[in-house]
């Protein structure tokens, strides 16, 4: 396992777990300059475990259920990995947010909030880089 660099660690990186292309684009529009967006469909895309630790947090699309599982990522996020990334929820119902509660997921939005809160989120991870 390579050490991540400085230079990658100060990286402003978000993560994003979404099929759905109206969000999606709805984050990228928001991105600032000098953030990425990483969009993946399956957590392993976004690298093993000291990769995810570069990300400052991660996007999670509660209203998925095709392409992967919301419970199985925060799972694995928290569970498997033991990392505390943060994970923001956007969507979902009652029951998939009192079970992503459970599960250790941070806070939980509507996706049509993500206009007033994704960018709070830049400004607060905005440290280093």
């Amino acid at each position: 396992m390579s050490e991540p660099t400085i230079e990658q660690r100060l990286r402003r990186r978000y993560l994003l777990l979404s099929t759905d292309g109206g969000f999606v684009a709805d984050c990228q529009s928001l991105t600032p300059p000098g953030w990425d967006q990483v969009k993946v469909d399956d957590l392993d895309q976004a690298g093993e475990w000291h990769e995810l630790l570069l990300f400052r947090f991660l996007v999670l699309d509660l209203d998925e259920c095709d392409v992967f599982d919301p419970m199985d990522v925060i799972r694995e996020i928290r569970n498997q990995h033991q990392i505390n990334l943060a994970v923001f929820c956007f969507g979902g119902d009652d029951d998939i947010r009192d079970e992503m509660r459970l599960a250790r997921a941070d806070r939980f939005f509507a996706k049509n909030e993500v206009g007033r809160v994704l960018p709070m989120f830049f400004e607060q991870y905005a440290w280093g880089g």
